[in-house]
């Protein structure tokens, strides 16, 4: 669909704001340097107030950075307004013309390039067919769906054919089961078209389900950039593994290295680890494990006292607690395995590569 993919390159770029009741500048986004790669689907990530909206906002030109340099397929973009660069934003108000219908709505970019009628008409019918809309050309928009609205919203952006298209929270007005359809159907036209696509989202199961690349922003900066499985298992912080999933934090020292492997001691315990970075014997260190990657058992690394066990169906859900530290384990498929009471003295068990060392 699109002409040509293009890439974005962010250099050092930043914005700066004032506080309304302190008049003191700050930083909304600072000396974020990025690469995103042609034809990808790279999602900024993070809580409200962290950036990630401010940043989308000055790739498509709505907003201009105060330092560093935007670039599209290689071309400086600082100096273009929003009409004259190569993007196209899907908003999360999906900004449809109300008393247009489908085939007006999505036609309306075209004609404003003047386009003639054969043409609009030809590039509207094929990227109706690829959202789904074929053959409702005449519905009005007051008519749909909240997910018809967003896949004509999608196929206005779609049909100017641009080199990176612009995602703003565009499901948040959607009921939680049409989001994860709607995500997937996202995914899928952003793959058929081939198409360059920078997504901004606070909800981190969307982030994970349609991405190449997360990019998860902490108080305007980059805090990790990587596939969904390179944040999922291998975090770079806390803030990171505590934002992507949920996570078990096991504080304790790190009593023995050799390369990159290791023995932590947790309360008394002493737990085998791999992959260690930077810390040296006598460090202090917190191990990262998620609730699915550990078991309850009567034979493990972590003592433990059961405080919760709820069965979830496909899953019994415990809190155990380690010493005076909380933790939490989502064993599935718990028919026909020995279930714990609250109140009953047992073991946390793990594989020693399902521990990341922070």
């Amino acid at each position: 669909m699109a002409k040509e993919k293009k890439g974005v390159r962010l250099e050092h770029i930043s914005k700066i704001y004032q506080d309304p009741k302190t008049k003191k500048d700050f930083y909304a986004v600072r000396d974020t340097t990025l690469d995103i790669e042609p034809g990808s689907f790279v999602t900024l990530l993070g809580p409200s107030g962290c950036g990630k909206t401010t940043t989308l906002r000055m790739i498509a030109g709505f907003e201009s950075p105060d330092e560093g340099e935007i670039y599209l397929g290689g071309e400086p973009i600082n100096a273009l307004t929003p009409n004259r660069r190569d993007t196209a934003m899907v908003f999360q108000s999906y900004a449809l013309l109300p008393h247009y219908n489908i085939f007006d709505n999505v036609a309306y970019g075209l004609k404003l390039r003047k386009l003639d009628k054969a043409q609009i008409r030809e590039k509207v019918t094929g990227i109706l067919k690829l959202v789904g809309l074929e053959g409702m050309e005449s519905r009005m928009t007051n008519q749909l769906s909240g997910g018809q609205q967003q896949r004509v919203a999608l196929a206005r952006a779609l049909v100017l054919e641009p080199g990176v298209l612009l995602f703003d929270e565009p499901l948040s007005n959607l009921d939680a089961k049409l989001r994860v359809s709607m995500r997937t159907e996202i995914r899928r036209i952003q793959q058929e078209a081939g198409i360059t696509a920078v997504y901004v989202t606070h909800d981190q199961s969307e982030a994970m389900a349609i991405s190449d690349k997360i990019i998860i922003m902490e108080k305007g900066v980059v805090a990790q950039m990587g596939t969904p499985q390179e944040i999922y298992y291998h975090p770079d912080s806390e803030f990171v593994a505590d934002f992507i999933g949920e996570a078990n934090f096991l504080r304790g020292t790190l009593v023995s290295r050799d390369g990159t492997d290791g023995v932590v001691e947790i309360g008394g315990s002493r737990v085998a680890v791999c992959d260690i970075r930077q810390q040296k014997a006598g460090d202090n260190c917190t191990l990262v494990l998620r609730p699915e990657a550990a078991v309850i058992a009567d034979k493990g690394q972590l003592p433990c006292r059961v405080v919760l066990s709820c069965f979830m169906g496909s899953y019994q859900n415990y809190h155990v607690m380690v010493g005076d530290t909380l933790v939490k384990i989502t064993d599935f498929n718990p028919k026909n395995k020995k279930i714990y009471s609250v109140g009953d003295e047992a073991f946390v068990a793990f594989e020693t590569e399902s521990v990341h060392v922070l």
